[in-house]
């Protein structure tokens, strides 16, 4: 084998910390957009609103991703249907620039969705193939 040809293991490793930083920006991101957007950007009323505080139940599983936590990747990945869908009824009712930061409200829950399950995934065929590799926080 070539030496500059990476091993499976390192790839799919590789593969499991991208993931996990595509999870973390991505719902970094999310809390930033609610808060910039029902504070300043577009908010229902001048001067910034309570719903604001939509982005409070985004800070907990924040954590758990920094740790690495597999069952913050599971629960998260339900409870970001949350805000795609509020996402999408405000993208389609919202009048602009609104309904342009719902639509990217909407790309963010979708991206956090599809690296939460590939890092569960992940995560799990790497264990299986590894079964000696001792997995802390798992």
């Amino acid at each position: 084998m070539n030496q500059d040809t990476p091993l499976p293991q390192e790839n799919s490793l590789r593969h499991v910390t991208l993931t996990r930083w595509l999870a973390v920006s991505s719902l970094m991101g999310l809390i930033l957009l609610g808060l910039v957007w029902e504070l300043w950007l577009a908010p229902l009323r001048p001067g910034g609103t309570l719903l604001a505080l939509k982005v409070l139940p985004l800070c907990f599983p924040l954590t758990g991703l920094l740790k690495n936590r597999m069952y913050t990747y599971r629960w998260l990945s339900l409870l970001i249907w949350l805000y795609f869908t509020e996402g999408v009824v405000r993208a389609w009712g919202d009048p602009s620039p609104s309904n342009y930061f719902a639509l990217a409200e909407v790309f963010l829950c979708l991206v956090l969705f599809a690296a939460c399950a590939l890092h569960v995934r992940l995560r799990l065929k790497h264990a299986k193939e590894n079964p000696a590799v001792e997995h802390p926080q798992a």
